[in-house]
Order: C-alpha cells, then sequence, then structure tokens
C-alpha cells in the first residue's frame, strides 16, 4: 500500500512540475491584463524620458512587462534606503527595455533588486602583472550577481534615466549582464537561440571587443566606454548601453555589432 502512495505522489508531483509553466505563465496573463496605475505613469513621464521615444506598441508593451516585473522581483533598500514606487517603477521602466519583443522568463535568474542611495564600496583581490594579490577597494553604481542579485546606485540610476542619449546607463547595463547570466557565468555570449548564431555573434563581438582594447590601449577616442575593454562580458554590457542610448551613431559606426544586438533584443531604437 505505501509503494502505490508513493508512486501516486510521485505522479502528483511530476504533473505538478509539467503544468507550472502553463500556471505562471497563467498568472502573468492576469498581471499584464491589470489596468497600469495612474501613478505609475507619472513616474515614468517624469523620470524616464526614454519611454517617450518608443512607439506605441512598445509603450504598452513595456507597461505589461513592468506589471509582471514589479508583481515578481523584490525590492530591497540597503544603507538606510526605504524603497518607494519611485525606485521600483524607474528601475523597471529601464530594465524591461531589455525584453521588449522576445520571449522573456522575466529575468529568471533574478531573486532581489538592492537598492543603495549612492555608489556602493566593495573590496575585490586583484593580481597584478607579477602574480601578486592584493585587496584594493572600488566605488560601484551598479552590480549583477549570479547568484540572484542585482544591486544599484539610486543616485546612478537616476543619472542614467535622466539622460537618454549619452551611452551611460547602469540599469541597462546590470540587466544586460542578468541575461548574460542565464546561461551560466557572464561570458558575453548570452542565450541565442539557435546554435548556429552563436558562431556569428562570437565573430562579431569577440572582433568588435579586440578592437576596443586595443584602441583602449593606445589611448584612442571611443564611441563605446573603455570599461568594455575589461573583459567580454563587459563589452555586451556597455554595448548594450550604447544600443539603446546612440542607436544611430552605433549603427553608423559599428553597424555589424548594431546588427548582431538588433537581432538579439528584436528591436530598433535608431528608428524610435
Amino acid at each position: 500500500m505505501s509503494l502505490l502512495i508513493i508512486a501516486g505522489l510521485t505522479l502528483l508531483l511530476l504533473a505538478w512540475i509539467a503544468g507550472e509553466p502553463w500556471l505562471v505563465e497563467r498568472r502573468r496573463d492576469r498581471l499584464r491584463a491589470r489596468p497600469f496605475p495612474a501613478a505609475w505613469r507619472r513616474i515614468i513621464a517624469r523620470r524616464v524620458p526614454h519611454f517617450r521615444r518608443l512607439p506605441a506598441d512598445l509603450q504598452l508593451q513595456l507597461k505589461k512587462h513592468m506589471l509582471v516585473f514589479l508583481a515578481e522581483k523584490p525590492f530591497i533598500g540597503c544603507r538606510g534606503v526605504v524603497v518607494t514606487d519611485e525606485m521600483r517603477v524607474t528601475i523597471a521602466a529601464q530594465a524591461c527595455l531589455l525584453i521588449l519583443n522576445r520571449r522573456t522568463g522575466y529575468f529568471p535568474g533574478l531573486r532581489q533588486v538592492l537598492v543603495y542611495p549612492e555608489a556602493f564600496v566593495v573590496d575585490r583581490v586583484q593580481a597584478d602583472g607579477f602574480g601578486v594579490t592584493q585587496e584594493r577597494r572600488h566605488a560601484l553604481s551598479g552590480e549583477s550577481w549570479s547568484q540572484g542579485q542585482v544591486i544599484l546606485s539610486w543616485d546612478d540610476t537616476l543619472a542614467g534615466a535622466c539622460v537618454v542619449d549619452d551611452g551611460r546607463n547602469v540599469v541597462i547595463h546590470e540587466f544586460a549582464h542578468q541575461l548574460d547570466q542565464e546561461t551560466g557565468h557572464a561570458n558575453g555570449a548570452p542565450r541565442l537561440g539557435r546554435r548556429e548564431r552563436y558562431a556569428r555573434w562570437s565573430q562579431v563581438l569577440g572582433g568588435e571587443y579586440e578592437a576596443l582594447v586595443q584602441r583602449t590601449l593606445a589611448g584612442q577616442p571611443t564611441l563605446l566606454s573603455d570599461y568594455g575593454a575589461t573583459d567580454p562580458a563587459e563589452f555586451f554590457a556597455v554595448a548594450s548601453e550604447v544600443f539603446f542610448e546612440q542607436p544611430q551613431r552605433l549603427a553608423a559606426e559599428h553597424p555589424a555589432l548594431y546588427g548582431e544586438l538588433a537581432g538579439f533584443y528584436r528591436v530598433d531604437p535608431g528608428s524610435w
């Protein structure tokens, strides 16, 4: 009798696991059908001028994504920050730019968003060219952890949101890392779908990354921040910032890179 009970419970568990994605999507459909709060619209109008650049259909899609994102992702204030709707909505509006027109799990690895009032300090162990390691302190405006956290400075979040064409946006940067980390450790190769796309992605982004490294070492001016020369993961995040904030320049100066990012993000911000 006990074996029959165990078998029955096992079948119920398997049925629940098989049906969970359907249940999640049903719940998200209900969230997307809710009216978008008027107070949130006012926050977007005041804090996220990028929203006004979007075509009407993408504005609607962004608001629907935000309803799901804000229902699913908890926000935690750090160093005395009391999280407000203004913070949550401002961050969500920028993060959800990255999932427009895409089949999305709403950053499935993300468990929480931590908000600091300003740049936060972390200690990092680094090795110099001689193999000697030492601990150094860094002031950061944001970080994305593969363990499920995005950490943001509120001051830098506001600064990145209010200027839409400087190619600098900490929310876009850190949530690009989250997309990259869906495949494991961030390496500049996010989930692309079809296997054959990776060869072209590697060729274009790898070549652009190496070119940025060389220009940075030579002290030459670049459209992409020299922080993108740190490693391929940072290059992808930096390129994503420029893709959304300076699309015309990126398309003109780096057309192959723009094409790969447009294919990945499934939007063409140069036409907005």
